[in-house]
């Protein structure tokens, strides 16, 4: 009966130690999740950025002059 008891102290020590390594493993990922959310959001800011300016330079270009001054098509 004591070894019964022994067995049982043995895991539940073993328990403690994988609740307290799960818990430290959980709170690196924490961190690196959150830091993956900053960069991500940096990211999708300076692709916004990024479009903004494409946006604003495609509409400096001038339409070619085909397509400024659409021809009506001859309806038969």
């Amino acid at each position: 009966m004591i070894s019964d008891f022994q067995e049982l102290s043995d895991k539940i020590a073993q328990l403690a130690e994988l609740t307290q390594t799960l818990r430290r493993e959980n709170a690196q990922l924490r961190q690196a999740n959150a830091a993956l959310v900053a960069d991500n959001m940096g990211y999708q800011r300076r692709l916004s950025e990024a479009h903004e300016r494409v946006s604003a330079l495609l509409e400096k270009i001038p339409a070619p002059a085909d397509e400024a001054a659409p021809e009506k098509e001859d309806v038969q």
